[in-house]
């Protein structure tokens, strides 16, 4: 892909530029902008145990455990 010179210019100011490459719409940043907007949209870090708890906490709700049919499962003899 080949930049306009205008558009070489804009990304030079540090603007964003809209490409159309193959009929996918496009936007070309300078790699340190996509670094900070990666960082603020995308979290790859591992999850804290807190956020593993509420994670399993969530999935057992949409699996009904929070169902009171299900109570009786906390009052089984071990």
């Amino acid at each position: 892909m080949q930049l306009s010179i205008d558009q070489r210019q804009a990304l030079e100011q540090g603007q964003p530029v809209r490409v159309n490459e193959s009929g996918l719409d496009c936007v070309v940043l300078l790699a340190n902008v996509y670094d900070r907007l990666k960082n603020l949209m995308y979290d790859d870090s591992p999850l804290t145990s807190e956020e593993k708890t509420r994670l399993l906490i969530e999935a057992g709700k949409r699996a009904g455990w929070d169902d009171p049919e299900m109570d009786i499962y906390n009052d089984l003899a071990e």
